[in-house]
Protein backbone atom coordinates (compact mmCIF):
# COMPACT_ATOMS: atom_id res chain seq x y z
CA UNK A 1 0.00 0.00 0.00
CA UNK A 2 2.83 2.41 0.94
CA UNK A 3 4.55 1.74 -2.39
CA UNK A 4 1.33 2.48 -4.30
CA UNK A 5 0.89 5.79 -2.44
CA UNK A 6 4.52 6.73 -3.09
CA UNK A 7 4.13 6.03 -6.81
CA UNK A 8 0.90 8.05 -6.90
CA UNK A 9 2.71 10.99 -5.31
CA UNK A 10 5.55 10.72 -7.82
CA UNK A 11 3.14 10.74 -10.76
CA UNK A 12 1.27 13.73 -9.32
CA UNK A 13 4.55 15.62 -8.91
CA UNK A 14 5.53 14.70 -12.44
CA UNK A 15 2.14 15.80 -13.78
CA UNK A 16 2.51 19.17 -12.03
CA UNK A 17 5.98 19.50 -13.51
CA UNK A 18 4.61 18.88 -17.00
CA UNK A 19 1.82 21.39 -16.47
CA UNK A 20 4.40 23.94 -15.30
CA UNK A 21 6.51 23.34 -18.41
CA UNK A 22 3.49 23.78 -20.64
CA UNK A 23 2.18 26.86 -18.86
CA UNK A 24 5.35 28.95 -18.94
CA UNK A 25 5.23 32.50 -20.21
CA UNK A 26 3.97 33.02 -23.74
CA UNK A 27 6.36 32.08 -26.49
CA UNK A 28 7.61 34.98 -28.64
CA UNK A 29 7.04 32.88 -31.78
CA UNK A 30 5.43 29.53 -32.64
CA UNK A 31 7.28 26.27 -32.16
CA UNK A 32 8.38 24.57 -35.37
CA UNK A 33 5.46 22.69 -36.96
CA UNK A 34 4.93 18.98 -36.49
CA UNK A 35 2.37 16.27 -35.92
CA UNK A 36 -0.46 17.31 -33.62
CA UNK A 37 -0.09 15.94 -30.10
CA UNK A 38 -2.30 15.55 -27.04
CA UNK A 39 -2.50 17.75 -23.90
CA UNK A 40 0.13 16.94 -21.27
CA UNK A 41 1.57 13.83 -22.98
CA UNK A 42 2.28 15.61 -26.26
CA UNK A 43 3.44 13.37 -29.13
CA UNK A 44 4.13 10.21 -27.17
CA UNK A 45 2.08 8.13 -29.63
CA UNK A 46 3.75 9.67 -32.69
CA UNK A 47 7.25 8.57 -31.72
CA UNK A 48 8.37 5.34 -33.38
CA UNK A 49 9.79 2.49 -31.32
CA UNK A 50 12.43 1.62 -33.91
CA UNK A 51 14.32 3.14 -36.85
CA UNK A 52 13.04 6.58 -35.91
CA UNK A 53 15.07 8.19 -38.71
CA UNK A 54 12.60 6.78 -41.25
CA UNK A 55 9.67 8.46 -39.48
CA UNK A 56 11.64 11.70 -39.20
CA UNK A 57 12.39 11.50 -42.94
CA UNK A 58 8.67 11.14 -43.73
CA UNK A 59 8.03 14.24 -41.64
CA UNK A 60 10.84 15.92 -43.56
CA UNK A 61 8.86 15.58 -46.78
CA UNK A 62 6.59 18.25 -45.28
CA UNK A 63 8.87 20.16 -42.90
CA UNK A 64 12.61 20.91 -43.15
CA UNK A 65 12.39 21.70 -39.43
CA UNK A 66 9.71 20.21 -37.22
CA UNK A 67 9.10 19.66 -33.53
CA UNK A 68 7.31 17.32 -31.16
CA UNK A 69 6.88 17.38 -27.39
CA UNK A 70 7.23 14.31 -25.19
CA UNK A 71 5.86 14.83 -21.67
CA UNK A 72 6.87 18.49 -21.79
CA UNK A 73 10.25 17.98 -23.47
CA UNK A 74 10.62 19.70 -26.86
CA UNK A 75 12.41 17.80 -29.63
CA UNK A 76 13.37 19.70 -32.79
CA UNK A 77 14.18 17.53 -35.82
CA UNK A 78 16.27 18.96 -38.66
CA UNK A 79 15.57 17.41 -42.05
CA UNK A 80 17.66 19.57 -44.37
CA UNK A 81 21.41 20.08 -44.53
CA UNK A 82 20.99 23.85 -44.72
CA UNK A 83 18.88 23.90 -41.56
CA UNK A 84 21.44 21.72 -39.75
CA UNK A 85 24.38 23.92 -40.75
CA UNK A 86 22.52 27.17 -40.04
CA UNK A 87 21.56 26.08 -36.52
CA UNK A 88 24.34 23.80 -35.34
CA UNK A 89 27.32 25.34 -37.14
CA UNK A 90 26.52 29.02 -37.48
CA UNK A 91 24.82 29.19 -34.05
CA UNK A 92 27.08 26.69 -32.30
CA UNK A 93 27.39 29.03 -29.31
CA UNK A 94 23.71 28.32 -28.60
CA UNK A 95 23.46 24.66 -29.54
CA UNK A 96 26.54 22.80 -28.26
CA UNK A 97 25.27 21.24 -25.05
CA UNK A 98 24.13 17.65 -24.55
CA UNK A 99 20.98 16.36 -22.82
CA UNK A 100 21.25 15.04 -19.28
CA UNK A 101 20.62 11.28 -19.36
CA UNK A 102 19.88 10.11 -15.85
CA UNK A 103 20.60 6.40 -16.31
CA UNK A 104 23.49 6.29 -18.78
CA UNK A 105 24.97 9.71 -18.09
CA UNK A 106 24.52 10.39 -14.38
CA UNK A 107 24.15 6.97 -12.72
CA UNK A 108 26.44 4.86 -14.93
CA UNK A 109 28.92 7.68 -15.59
CA UNK A 110 29.05 8.08 -19.36
CA UNK A 111 28.66 11.84 -18.84
CA UNK A 112 32.45 11.88 -18.36
CA UNK A 113 33.10 10.71 -21.93
CA UNK A 114 33.17 13.19 -24.77
CA UNK A 115 29.93 12.02 -26.36
CA UNK A 116 27.79 13.05 -23.36
CA UNK A 117 30.10 15.58 -21.72
CA UNK A 118 28.27 18.85 -20.97
CA UNK A 119 29.51 21.86 -22.88
CA UNK A 120 32.08 23.75 -20.82
CA UNK A 121 35.73 23.93 -19.82
CA UNK A 122 36.28 20.17 -19.55
CA UNK A 123 34.72 19.64 -22.98
CA UNK A 124 37.10 22.22 -24.47
CA UNK A 125 40.10 20.55 -22.78
CA UNK A 126 39.15 17.15 -24.24
CA UNK A 127 38.81 18.72 -27.68
CA UNK A 128 42.26 20.29 -27.44
CA UNK A 129 43.79 16.91 -26.56
CA UNK A 130 42.14 15.24 -29.53
CA UNK A 131 43.01 18.03 -31.93
CA UNK A 132 46.67 17.95 -30.96
CA UNK A 133 47.13 14.25 -31.72
CA UNK A 134 44.50 13.13 -34.26
CA UNK A 135 42.76 16.36 -35.25
CA UNK A 136 43.94 16.51 -38.87
CA UNK A 137 45.02 14.19 -41.70
CA UNK A 138 48.60 15.35 -41.13
CA UNK A 139 48.45 14.48 -37.41
CA UNK A 140 46.99 11.06 -38.25
CA UNK A 141 50.02 10.15 -40.37
CA UNK A 142 51.96 9.10 -37.29
CA UNK A 143 49.46 6.26 -36.83
CA UNK A 144 49.15 5.12 -40.46
CA UNK A 145 51.56 2.24 -39.89
CA UNK A 146 49.30 0.94 -37.11
CA UNK A 147 46.27 1.03 -39.41
CA UNK A 148 48.11 -0.76 -42.21
CA UNK A 149 49.59 -3.40 -39.90
CA UNK A 150 46.29 -4.29 -38.21
CA UNK A 151 44.43 -4.31 -41.55
CA UNK A 152 46.99 -6.81 -42.90
CA UNK A 153 46.20 -9.01 -39.89
CA UNK A 154 42.52 -8.60 -40.72
CA UNK A 155 43.16 -9.89 -44.25
CA UNK A 156 45.00 -12.94 -42.91
CA UNK A 157 42.17 -13.75 -40.51
CA UNK A 158 39.67 -13.28 -43.33
CA UNK A 159 41.66 -15.67 -45.54
CA UNK A 160 41.63 -18.36 -42.85
CA UNK A 161 38.03 -17.98 -41.69
CA UNK A 162 35.91 -15.81 -44.01
CA UNK A 163 32.73 -17.04 -42.32
CA UNK A 164 33.78 -15.13 -39.17
CA UNK A 165 33.68 -11.74 -40.91
CA UNK A 166 31.80 -9.86 -38.12
CA UNK A 167 34.25 -11.14 -35.52
CA UNK A 168 37.26 -10.07 -37.61
CA UNK A 169 35.84 -6.60 -38.23
CA UNK A 170 35.18 -6.02 -34.54
CA UNK A 171 38.58 -7.32 -33.44
CA UNK A 172 40.42 -5.16 -35.97
CA UNK A 173 38.52 -2.00 -35.07
CA UNK A 174 39.34 -2.58 -31.41
CA UNK A 175 42.98 -3.42 -32.16
CA UNK A 176 43.53 -0.22 -34.15
CA UNK A 177 41.98 2.09 -31.60
CA UNK A 178 43.60 0.46 -28.56
CA UNK A 179 47.00 0.71 -30.29
CA UNK A 180 46.40 4.39 -31.03
CA UNK A 181 44.79 5.31 -27.69
CA UNK A 182 46.99 3.28 -25.33
CA UNK A 183 49.72 1.53 -27.33
CA UNK A 184 48.14 -1.81 -26.44
CA UNK A 185 48.54 -4.74 -28.85
CA UNK A 186 45.55 -7.09 -28.66
CA UNK A 187 45.75 -10.86 -28.47
CA UNK A 188 44.62 -12.97 -31.41
CA UNK A 189 41.85 -14.59 -29.35
CA UNK A 190 39.74 -13.48 -26.38
CA UNK A 191 41.60 -10.29 -25.61
CA UNK A 192 40.50 -9.06 -22.15
CA UNK A 193 40.57 -5.34 -22.98
CA UNK A 194 38.65 -5.76 -26.23
CA UNK A 195 36.05 -7.88 -24.43
CA UNK A 196 35.83 -5.32 -21.63
CA UNK A 197 35.39 -2.41 -24.03
CA UNK A 198 32.78 -4.28 -26.07
CA UNK A 199 30.88 -5.06 -22.88
CA UNK A 200 30.98 -1.43 -21.77
CA UNK A 201 29.84 -0.06 -25.14
CA UNK A 202 26.98 -2.59 -25.24
CA UNK A 203 25.92 -1.36 -21.80
CA UNK A 204 26.16 2.22 -23.07
CA UNK A 205 23.62 1.40 -25.77
CA UNK A 206 21.27 -0.14 -23.21
CA UNK A 207 21.64 2.61 -20.63
CA UNK A 208 21.05 5.44 -23.13
CA UNK A 209 18.23 3.82 -25.14
CA UNK A 210 15.25 6.23 -25.40
CA UNK A 211 12.50 5.09 -23.04
CA UNK A 212 14.64 2.30 -21.64
CA UNK A 213 14.44 3.47 -18.01
CA UNK A 214 11.71 5.36 -16.15
CA UNK A 215 14.34 7.40 -14.33
CA UNK A 216 15.08 9.22 -17.59
CA UNK A 217 11.49 10.48 -17.63
CA UNK A 218 11.20 11.06 -13.86
CA UNK A 219 14.67 12.23 -12.71
CA UNK A 220 13.67 12.31 -9.02
CA UNK A 221 13.71 8.49 -9.08
CA UNK A 222 17.52 8.55 -9.18
CA UNK A 223 17.45 9.23 -5.43
CA UNK A 224 15.58 5.99 -4.61
CA UNK A 225 17.88 3.61 -2.67
CA UNK A 226 18.99 0.44 -4.44
CA UNK A 227 17.35 -1.75 -1.80
CA UNK A 228 13.91 -0.25 -2.48
CA UNK A 229 11.44 -2.45 -4.41
CA UNK A 230 11.31 -1.34 -8.04
CA UNK A 231 14.85 0.09 -7.94
CA UNK A 232 16.51 -2.66 -9.94
CA UNK A 233 17.78 0.06 -12.29
CA UNK A 234 20.02 1.28 -9.43
CA UNK A 235 21.64 -2.13 -9.12
CA UNK A 236 22.15 -2.28 -12.88
CA UNK A 237 23.66 1.19 -12.85
CA UNK A 238 26.13 0.17 -10.13
CA UNK A 239 27.26 -2.91 -12.08
CA UNK A 240 27.52 -1.00 -15.37
CA UNK A 241 29.39 1.83 -13.71
CA UNK A 242 31.95 -0.69 -12.50
CA UNK A 243 32.40 -1.99 -16.07
CA UNK A 244 32.87 1.55 -17.36
CA UNK A 245 35.40 2.33 -14.65
CA UNK A 246 37.41 -0.78 -15.59
CA UNK A 247 37.33 0.25 -19.27
CA UNK A 248 38.83 3.62 -18.34
CA UNK A 249 41.34 2.54 -15.69
CA UNK A 250 42.81 -0.72 -16.96
CA UNK A 251 44.21 0.52 -20.30
CA UNK A 252 45.44 3.69 -18.60
CA UNK A 253 47.28 1.67 -15.94
CA UNK A 254 48.77 -0.48 -18.72
CA UNK A 255 50.27 2.66 -20.31
CA UNK A 256 51.76 3.84 -17.01
CA UNK A 257 53.28 0.41 -16.35
CA UNK A 258 54.78 0.30 -19.85
CA UNK A 259 56.23 3.77 -19.45
CA UNK A 260 57.71 2.90 -16.05
CA UNK A 261 59.47 -0.13 -17.58
CA UNK A 262 60.60 1.82 -20.65
CA UNK A 263 58.56 -0.36 -23.03
CA UNK A 264 55.77 2.04 -23.99
CA UNK A 265 55.03 2.61 -27.67
CA UNK A 266 53.82 5.93 -29.05
CA UNK A 267 50.12 6.42 -28.42
CA UNK A 268 47.57 9.08 -27.55
CA UNK A 269 48.08 8.43 -23.82
CA UNK A 270 51.86 7.95 -23.74
CA UNK A 271 52.47 11.11 -25.77
CA UNK A 272 50.44 13.19 -23.32
CA UNK A 273 52.03 11.52 -20.27
CA UNK A 274 55.66 11.65 -21.36
CA UNK A 275 57.85 13.77 -19.11
CA UNK A 276 54.92 15.29 -17.27
CA UNK A 277 53.65 15.34 -13.70
CA UNK A 278 49.90 15.67 -14.10
CA UNK A 279 47.48 17.17 -11.62
CA UNK A 280 44.49 15.05 -10.60
CA UNK A 281 42.30 17.05 -12.97
CA UNK A 282 44.73 16.64 -15.89
CA UNK A 283 44.97 12.92 -15.25
CA UNK A 284 41.17 12.64 -15.18
CA UNK A 285 40.94 14.48 -18.52
CA UNK A 286 43.61 12.30 -20.10
CA UNK A 287 42.27 8.90 -19.15
CA UNK A 288 38.63 9.77 -19.88
CA UNK A 289 39.45 11.37 -23.22
CA UNK A 290 41.50 8.28 -24.17
CA UNK A 291 38.54 6.09 -23.18
CA UNK A 292 36.29 8.36 -25.27
CA UNK A 293 38.47 7.61 -28.27
CA UNK A 294 37.69 3.89 -27.96
CA UNK A 295 34.04 4.13 -26.90
CA UNK A 296 33.28 6.66 -29.62
CA UNK A 297 35.25 5.06 -32.42
CA UNK A 298 35.27 1.27 -32.23
CA UNK A 299 31.59 0.45 -32.70
CA UNK A 300 31.06 3.16 -35.32
CA UNK A 301 33.97 1.81 -37.38
CA UNK A 302 32.54 -1.71 -37.10
CA UNK A 303 29.26 -0.46 -38.55
CA UNK A 304 30.90 1.39 -41.45
CA UNK A 305 33.15 -1.51 -42.51
CA UNK A 306 30.26 -3.98 -42.22
CA UNK A 307 28.32 -1.67 -44.55
CA UNK A 308 31.20 -1.80 -47.03
CA UNK A 309 31.04 -5.61 -47.23
CA UNK A 310 27.25 -5.49 -47.59
CA UNK A 311 27.53 -2.94 -50.41
CA UNK A 312 30.13 -5.02 -52.25
CA UNK A 313 27.97 -8.15 -51.97
CA UNK A 314 24.96 -6.29 -53.36
CA UNK A 315 26.95 -4.41 -56.02
CA UNK A 316 29.90 -6.56 -57.16
CA UNK A 317 30.24 -4.38 -60.27
CA UNK A 318 31.35 -1.50 -58.01
CA UNK A 319 34.00 -3.73 -56.45
CA UNK A 320 35.28 -4.76 -59.87
CA UNK A 321 35.58 -1.14 -60.97
CA UNK A 322 37.55 -0.29 -57.81
CA UNK A 323 39.77 -3.34 -58.32
CA UNK A 324 40.49 -2.26 -61.89
CA UNK A 325 41.69 1.11 -60.58
CA UNK A 326 43.86 -0.53 -57.91
CA UNK A 327 45.40 -2.93 -60.43
CA UNK A 328 46.17 -0.10 -62.88
CA UNK A 329 47.68 2.25 -60.30
CA UNK A 330 49.42 -0.21 -57.96
CA UNK A 331 49.80 -3.45 -59.89
CA UNK A 332 49.82 -6.93 -58.40
CA UNK A 333 53.05 -6.96 -56.39
CA UNK A 334 51.94 -5.13 -53.27
CA UNK A 335 48.89 -4.03 -51.31
CA UNK A 336 47.62 -0.41 -51.25
CA UNK A 337 48.86 1.99 -48.58
CA UNK A 338 47.78 5.44 -47.45
CA UNK A 339 50.38 6.94 -49.81
CA UNK A 340 48.27 5.67 -52.73
CA UNK A 341 45.03 7.38 -51.73
CA UNK A 342 45.40 10.49 -53.88
CA UNK A 343 45.94 8.26 -56.92
CA UNK A 344 42.81 6.16 -56.25
CA UNK A 345 39.92 8.58 -56.86
CA UNK A 346 37.33 5.85 -57.42
CA UNK A 347 38.26 4.02 -54.19
CA UNK A 348 38.17 7.35 -52.37
CA UNK A 349 34.70 8.01 -53.81
CA UNK A 350 33.64 4.51 -52.74
CA UNK A 351 34.62 5.34 -49.14
CA UNK A 352 32.47 8.48 -49.26
CA UNK A 353 29.55 6.45 -50.58
CA UNK A 354 29.93 3.93 -47.74
CA UNK A 355 29.48 6.76 -45.23
CA UNK A 356 26.51 8.21 -47.14
CA UNK A 357 24.66 5.02 -48.07
CA UNK A 358 24.43 3.51 -44.60
CA UNK A 359 24.55 6.21 -41.93
CA UNK A 360 26.34 4.88 -38.85
CA UNK A 361 24.68 7.32 -36.44
CA UNK A 362 21.41 7.88 -38.31
CA UNK A 363 19.92 10.53 -36.02
CA UNK A 364 23.21 12.00 -34.86
CA UNK A 365 23.73 12.73 -31.18
CA UNK A 366 21.19 15.26 -29.92
CA UNK A 367 22.32 18.80 -29.16
CA UNK A 368 20.65 20.85 -26.43
CA UNK A 369 19.68 24.50 -26.73
CA UNK A 370 21.50 26.48 -24.03
CA UNK A 371 19.10 29.44 -24.20
CA UNK A 372 15.89 30.50 -25.90
CA UNK A 373 16.25 31.27 -29.60
CA UNK A 374 14.12 32.25 -32.56
CA UNK A 375 15.27 30.55 -35.75
CA UNK A 376 13.66 31.03 -39.15
CA UNK A 377 10.66 32.52 -37.35
CA UNK A 378 10.25 29.55 -34.98
CA UNK A 379 10.78 29.54 -31.22
CA UNK A 380 13.35 27.08 -29.87
CA UNK A 381 12.95 26.95 -26.06
CA UNK A 382 15.98 26.61 -23.81
CA UNK A 383 16.55 22.93 -23.07
CA UNK A 384 15.11 21.73 -26.39
CA UNK A 385 16.83 18.70 -27.89
CA UNK A 386 17.96 19.29 -31.47
CA UNK A 387 18.15 16.13 -33.57
CA UNK A 388 19.90 16.29 -36.96
CA UNK A 389 18.33 13.47 -38.98
CA UNK A 390 21.60 12.38 -40.59
CA UNK A 391 20.03 9.46 -42.44
CA UNK A 392 17.45 11.81 -43.91
CA UNK A 393 20.13 14.32 -44.91
CA UNK A 394 22.26 11.71 -46.67
CA UNK A 395 19.20 10.22 -48.42
CA UNK A 396 17.65 13.51 -49.49
CA UNK A 397 16.99 13.21 -53.22
CA UNK A 398 17.38 16.98 -53.57
CA UNK A 399 21.05 16.56 -52.64
CA UNK A 400 21.74 12.95 -53.68
CA UNK A 401 19.61 11.84 -56.66
CA UNK A 402 18.51 8.19 -56.42
CA UNK A 403 19.78 8.05 -52.82
CA UNK A 404 19.14 4.32 -52.29
CA UNK A 405 21.60 3.43 -55.06
CA UNK A 406 25.19 2.68 -54.09
CA UNK A 407 26.96 4.89 -56.61
CA UNK A 408 30.53 6.15 -55.96
CA UNK A 409 30.41 8.01 -59.28
CA UNK A 410 28.29 10.69 -57.62
CA UNK A 411 31.51 12.00 -56.00
CA UNK A 412 33.60 12.05 -59.17
CA UNK A 413 33.31 15.05 -61.53
CA UNK A 414 31.13 14.23 -64.53
CA UNK A 415 31.48 15.64 -68.02
CA UNK A 416 29.22 18.44 -66.78
CA UNK A 417 31.45 19.08 -63.76
CA UNK A 418 28.78 18.03 -61.25
CA UNK A 419 29.95 16.53 -57.94
CA UNK A 420 27.52 15.77 -55.12
CA UNK A 421 28.39 17.13 -51.64
CA UNK A 422 30.85 15.18 -49.49
CA UNK A 423 28.67 13.21 -47.01
CA UNK A 424 31.43 13.25 -44.39
CA UNK A 425 30.40 16.86 -43.73
CA UNK A 426 27.06 15.45 -42.50
CA UNK A 427 27.96 12.07 -40.98
CA UNK A 428 30.39 13.24 -38.32
CA UNK A 429 28.21 15.82 -36.60
CA UNK A 430 28.04 19.58 -36.57
CA UNK A 431 29.49 22.68 -35.00
CA UNK A 432 31.51 22.35 -31.82
CA UNK A 433 30.19 18.80 -31.41
CA UNK A 434 31.68 17.48 -34.64
CA UNK A 435 33.40 14.13 -34.04
CA UNK A 436 37.08 14.78 -33.20
CA UNK A 437 37.96 11.28 -34.40
CA UNK A 438 36.62 11.80 -37.91
CA UNK A 439 40.08 11.58 -39.52
CA UNK A 440 40.76 8.32 -37.67
CA UNK A 441 37.42 6.86 -38.80
CA UNK A 442 37.93 7.98 -42.39
CA UNK A 443 41.45 6.50 -42.46
CA UNK A 444 40.27 3.18 -41.00
CA UNK A 445 37.50 2.78 -43.56
CA UNK A 446 39.73 3.77 -46.50
CA UNK A 447 42.55 1.36 -45.73
CA UNK A 448 40.12 -1.48 -45.03
CA UNK A 449 38.27 -0.92 -48.33
CA UNK A 450 41.44 -0.52 -50.41
CA UNK A 451 43.37 -3.49 -48.99
CA UNK A 452 40.33 -5.80 -48.98
CA UNK A 453 39.45 -5.06 -52.61
CA UNK A 454 43.07 -5.55 -53.67
CA UNK A 455 43.11 -9.00 -52.09
CA UNK A 456 39.55 -10.40 -52.23
CA UNK A 457 36.48 -10.73 -54.41
CA UNK A 458 33.21 -10.14 -52.54
CA UNK A 459 29.86 -11.27 -53.94
CA UNK A 460 26.53 -12.86 -53.09
CA UNK A 461 26.41 -16.32 -51.58
CA UNK A 462 25.15 -19.23 -53.71
CA UNK A 463 23.36 -21.99 -51.78
CA UNK A 464 22.10 -25.12 -53.56
CA UNK A 465 22.46 -23.35 -56.86
CA UNK A 466 20.40 -20.38 -55.70
CA UNK A 467 21.88 -16.86 -55.40
CA UNK A 468 21.04 -15.38 -51.98
CA UNK A 469 20.43 -11.63 -51.99
CA UNK A 470 21.59 -10.06 -48.71
CA UNK A 471 18.92 -8.00 -47.00
CA UNK A 472 19.81 -4.33 -46.61
CA UNK A 473 18.28 -3.48 -43.26
CA UNK A 474 19.56 -1.87 -40.10
CA UNK A 475 19.39 -2.33 -36.37
CA UNK A 476 17.74 0.30 -34.20
CA UNK A 477 19.96 2.33 -31.89
CA UNK A 478 22.11 5.42 -31.57
CA UNK A 479 24.75 3.46 -33.52
CA UNK A 480 23.05 1.44 -36.25
CA UNK A 481 24.54 -1.67 -37.85
CA UNK A 482 23.55 -3.66 -40.92
CA UNK A 483 21.50 -6.63 -39.79
CA UNK A 484 23.34 -9.97 -40.15
CA UNK A 485 23.97 -10.95 -43.76
CA UNK A 486 25.96 -13.51 -45.72
CA UNK A 487 28.50 -12.77 -48.43
CA UNK A 488 31.04 -14.80 -50.39
CA UNK A 489 34.68 -13.80 -49.86
CA UNK A 490 37.46 -15.39 -51.90
CA UNK A 491 41.08 -14.38 -52.60
CA UNK A 492 41.50 -12.96 -56.11
CA UNK A 493 44.50 -15.10 -57.02
CA UNK A 494 47.43 -17.11 -55.68
CA UNK A 495 49.47 -13.91 -55.91
CA UNK A 496 46.91 -12.18 -53.68
CA UNK A 497 47.22 -15.01 -51.17
CA UNK A 498 50.99 -14.58 -51.03
CA UNK A 499 50.58 -10.83 -50.42
CA UNK A 500 48.07 -11.49 -47.63
CA UNK A 501 50.43 -13.94 -45.93
CA UNK A 502 53.42 -11.57 -45.87
CA UNK A 503 54.08 -10.52 -42.28
CA UNK A 504 55.46 -6.98 -42.40
CA UNK A 505 55.44 -6.57 -38.63
CA UNK A 506 58.82 -8.29 -38.43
Amino acid sequence: MAITIALDILFIVFGLFVVWRLSRSKFPAPLPPGPRGFPLIGNVFDMPSEQEWLTFTRWGQTWDICSVTILGQTLVILNSAKMAFDMLDKKSALYSDRPVLQMGGELVGWKNTLVLLPYGDRFRRYRRLFHKLIGSPVAMKRFHHVEELETRRFLRNLLLNPEDLPKHIRKTAGAIILRISHGYEVREENDPLVELADKATAQFALSTAPGGFLVDLIPILRHIPAWCPGASFQRKATAWSSTLSDMVERPYNFVKEQMASGNATASFSSTLLEGKCLTAEEEFDLKWSAASLYSGGADTTVSAISSFFLAMALHPEVGRKAQSEIDTVIGYDRLPTFADRENLPYVDALVKEVFRWNSVVPTGMPHKAMQDDVHEGFFIPKGSLIIPNVWGLTHDSRTYPNPKEFKPERFIPSEHGIVEPDPRELCFGFGRRICPGLHLADASVFISCAMTLAAFNISKVVENGVIIDPIHDNTTGAISHPKPFKCWIQPRSNKAISLIQVDESK
